[in-house]
């Protein structure tokens, strides 16, 4: 029952967009109403993913996580755009709904931080959803801090505040 990790192939990510939709509606479920979650559907997540690895995979690093050979969890990082050259953001790290508190979410966290020094960058960046506190709770708890910024997404039709954290390398 061990975790491994391992990089994301083209193969991966249609079950890579069905995990994520998954993941979403177990993770904001409490604070979002059920419309705003119901799109994308699970396979339009995929073709999501399908499409973004495609202009994307040249900057950004995929990983995914597996457990006795099934896709547990993925976490995505490349360039911050808004921030300095020398700054990575941490796109996601989404996990199957059974998966949480089983420390796989640490593992990808840990590998995410590691790649990123790899690329030379000395601060990482992030965004997540102010209304959630157990994700809140996860990245302060691997040395994240919220940085005072800010910004508002939709998820479906509903606003998603968002508080960006950041961190050293």
């Amino acid at each position: 029952m061990i975790v491994t990790l391992r990089p994301a192939t083209a193969d991966d990510l249609m079950l890579v967009g069905r995990l994520h939709q998954r993941s979403r509606i177990a993770a904001y479920s409490s604070f979002l109403p059920a419309a705003a979650l119901a799109h994308p559907t699970p396979d339009a997540m995929g073709e999501y993913w399908v499409a973004r690895w495609t202009y994307e995979r040249a900057d950004h690093r995929m990983t995914v996580a597996e457990r006795d050979g099934t896709l547990v969890g993925f976490s995505y990082l490349g360039p911050d755009d808004e921030g300095a050259p020398d700054t990575g953001l941490l796109n996601a790290i989404h996990l199957e709904p059974t998966e949480r508190g089983r420390g796989t979410g640490r593992e990808l966290m840990v590998d995410a931080l590691a790649a990123m020094r790899e690329r030379g960058w000395r601060h990482a960046a992030l965004w997540v959803l102010r209304d959630n506190a157990r994700a809140r709770r996860f990245y302060e708890g691997g040395g994240w801090q919220p940085t005072g910024l800010e910004r508002d997404e939709m998820i479906g039709d509903a606003h998603t505040p968002q508080l960006r954290y950041g961190r050293r390398l």
